[in-house]
């Protein structure tokens, strides 16, 4: 069953991007089905915590009735993800931190609850999604006591957020090749080809 709200876990929606793939829309408030894709992620995410994140660069005003604190890159001209993720790890106020990309519409609840509970039963490590061979490094579930040792290695140059979570150990939640609720609709002919899900 899951559970309707995960105790000790912010979520972070990543909607910091440069959105190159829209045409440099902000691609977290690009409409789909009549409201802004982030509408759709914040609508699962929302009752699931008490600690919700946006990392936006632009916008402010348009994402912050979809969070309860907003975070920013500390870089400037959109240095990636992973700049999103070391924000939220540094904003966090609980104990795990979920990692979702704003261009993911089809997530459920219970695609949250299979994060969080293996992270339960493996205390200390990342868990990252994978489809077949593909790891899905924005869809991760992160220790927040790793926001340091995360931090070393963006320091030391690293900008890969798969290949941090892995020299980190992380677990793989593995999930079939076709498993529609990791749809990534990053560009206008994706976000055409699909419907939303109404259920959870």
């Amino acid at each position: 069953m899951g559970q309707d709200k995960l105790l000790d876990c912010s979520i972070l929606l990543l909607a910091g991007g440069r959105g190159q793939r829209m045409g440099g829309q902000d691609k977290g408030l690009v409409e789909w089905h009549g409201k802004p894709l982030i509408a759709w992620s914040h609508r699962i995410a929302r009752p699931m915590t008490d600690d919700l994140l946006v990392s936006c660069n632009r916008n402010q005003s348009a994402y912050a009735p979809f969070a309860d604190r907003l975070v920013a890159d500390d870089e400037a001209d959109f240095p990636g993800p992973l700049a999103g993720i070391r924000s939220g790890l540094a904003a966090a106020r609980h104990k795990w931190l979920i990692v979702l990309p704003c261009d993911a519409p089809l997530i459920n609840k219970v695609l949250l609850n299979e994060l969080y509970a293996m992270a339960q039963a493996e205390p200390g490590r990342p868990i990252m999604v994978r489809r077949g061979e593909q790891w899905e490094p924005l869809f991760c579930i992160i220790p927040v006591d790793l926001g340091a040792t995360i931090e070393e290695a963006w320091l030391s140059g690293e900008r890969s957020n798969r290949k941090i979570l892995l020299a980190l150990q992380a677990r793989a939640l593995n999930l079939r090749v076709d498993d529609t609720r990791l749809a990534n609709l990053n560009s206008p002919e994706l976000l055409a080809l699909h419907e939303p899900r109404l259920g959870t």
